[in-house]
């Protein structure tokens, strides 16, 4: 049975439990309620800025570290193999979306 760190009595939470006993309504309501614009943005900002001065590489690696954490979380996520061809097809579509995007923008 999978913990959802709620205790539940009746079909009603009755008391949170491990990681959400540490949240707050506050903390919460914050959180829902960021400028997920501007995080949007400067997330975007932050990879153009990696993408220009180290090309693909930075995000290869954070790609791999993803790559390794899911493993070790599930064994059965993508072989190397897998990996290697999943990668492929999104390089493929990069290529086609930055096509497309160059075409759009001479017209």
């Amino acid at each position: 049975m999978r913990r959802t760190g709620l205790k539940r009595a009746a079909g009603r939470v009755t008391e949170l439990t491990g990681y959400n006993a540490m949240m707050n309504r506050e903390d919460l309501l914050a959180f829902a309620h960021r400028d997920w614009a501007a995080l949007g943005r400067s997330k975007r900002e932050f990879w153009v800025e990696r993408f220009r001065r180290g090309g693909s590489a930075p995000a290869r690696h954070a790609s791999r570290l993803l790559l390794e954490h899911a493993r070790r979380l599930d064994a059965s996520v993508l072989t190397e193999a897998q990996h290697a061809d999943d990668l492929a097809h999104h390089v493929v579509l990069r290529e086609r979306l930055d096509r497309a995007a160059r075409a759009l923008a001479g017209r």
